[in-house]
């Protein structure tokens, strides 16, 4: 016989054990069909379609600061990087994606879902680049809310995952603002361009994606922003009031 409490069970033997998922079966992977906004459309990466127009728009990162961080080095020119893009449309881990404005109709980042466990539900998003294009607007925002809601609402993983260098502050600072709960270092992790890296790790769980997608929902909605396109809301304003709320509920209960 188990009993169980809110966070876990007790088996016959009175240990505990994590609850039951009797019901559990293996996640799909991502299709390779395009996610699509109000302000950007995220779809699988192709030479033809993409690869002179993230060139072009890696070009306003003239000095490569972009790339310190990723495995991946500033291309030397434009066959490198169509090399690089062809290799990436044709990868099924990582499922690289790029992320078209959809002012201009034009890529001006890619993101990928990678190290996609089907059996356990976890799926992390990697190889984030933004060119300068997208940095800072909404299409940024609403790129990474699309490859949310494709995990946890499409496909029910129950666990989706976002890791950097520990060192790479601006991308701990984005995985925090866009509600993923920080876990922990792993120390000397990973070696790459010579140098040694520990890795930060963060995590959204289906349990807390309701509140984050509220969250999200709030921010992205039109009305929250002025006629200069300043928000009213920020979305760490946002992400603390419904995650509060979720707990206020659930004391009420």
């Amino acid at each position: 016989m188990t009993t169980a409490t809110a966070h876990h069970a007790y088996n016959e033997f009175g240990q505990p054990v994590g609850l039951s998922l009797a019901d559990w079966t293996p996640r799909q992977l991502p299709p390779p069909v395009a996610m699509y906004g109000r302000y950007c459309r995220v779809e699988p990466i192709r030479v033809e379609l993409h690869a002179e127009q993230l060139f072009d728009a890696n070009g306003d990162d003239a000095e490569g600061r972009n790339f310190t961080y990723l495995f991946a080095n500033p291309p030397a020119g434009f066959a490198e990087y169509r090399e690089w893009v062809e290799k990436m449309s044709v990868s099924k881990d990582p499922m690289m994606h790029a992320i078209v404005d959809l002012d201009s109709d034009r890529a001006v980042g890619v993101a990928s879902f990678m190290r996609m466990d089907q059996n356990f539900g976890a799926i992390e998003v990697g190889n984030i680049n933004f060119s300068p294009r997208l940095q800072r607007t909404r299409a940024a925002t609403e790129a990474m809310f699309l490859m949310m809601r494709r995990a946890f609402d499409e496909l029910g993983y129950r666990r989706y995952e976002w890791k950097c260098d520990s060192l790479n502050a601006p991308s701990r600072a984005a995985a925090l603002r866009y509600g993923f709960t920080f876990e922990g270092i792993f120390r000397k992790a990973v070696v790459y361009k010579n140098r040694s890296r520990d890795t930060a790790w963060f995590s959204i769980t289906d349990s807390e994606w309701p509140q984050i997608k509220s969250a999200f929902e709030h921010w992205l909605d039109p009305d929250n922003f002025d006629a200069q396109g300043h928000q009213h809301d920020s979305l760490g304003t946002l992400m603390a009031r419904y995650r509060a709320g979720n707990s206020a509920e659930k004391t009420i209960a």
